[in-house]
């Protein structure tokens, strides 16, 4: 098989895109850190659980949300544990289930970062961008996500979030 090596253009529209999504995720990671004391990860954790219905999901469905090994979830969950923010509880009728579930506590953590997280959002990303990049950076984004979740998962996992209203 030959292989199709990338032209100029995509070899510097690989490393602009891989280069800007590493170090946005950084930023924000080290913006959350220190406005809120808590990981990105966790942060992603604990907004996930927030928009699932009553504030649960399954430990499965919560590693793919959030793109994370089972046992690295497991880890984090029980960080989250110990603040009082999340909470583990078996599913009432399949018993092998094991349930996350947002803690009080974890909602008011969460309501406390996300003012600095969205203001972080909004100046790292959406402001520096036009309205009409925002339905094409959503279809890119889209298109590369059908290439690299082959099981669809990902995909039916953003569909069911709600979205905030504006």
């Amino acid at each position: 098989m030959t292989t199709r090596w990338l032209s100029g253009q995509e070899h510097r529209t690989w490393l602009y895109v891989l280069t800007a999504v590493q170090l946005l995720e950084s930023e924000l990671d080290r913006r959350i850190q220190r406005d809120a004391g808590m990981p990105l990860a966790y942060y992603m954790l604990l907004a996930g659980l927030s928009e699932a219905p009553g504030r649960t999901m399954r430990m499965g469905d919560l590693a793919a949300f959030t793109n994370a090994s089972q046992s690295r979830l497991s880890h984090a969950v029980s960080r989250l544990e110990k603040r009082r923010w999340v909470r583990r509880e078996r599913h009432e009728v399949d018993r092998r289930v094991v349930l996350a579930v947002l803690t009080d506590e974890g909602y008011e953590a969460l309501a406390a970062a996300a003012p600095g997280h969205v203001r972080a959002v909004r100046e790292l990303l959406f402001d520096r961008l036009e309205e009409a990049d925002l339905a094409a950076l959503q279809d890119v984004a889209a298109r590369v996500l059908d290439g690299v979740d082959g099981s669809g998962s990902a995909r039916a996992l953003l569909a069911e979030r709600t979205v905030p209203p504006a």
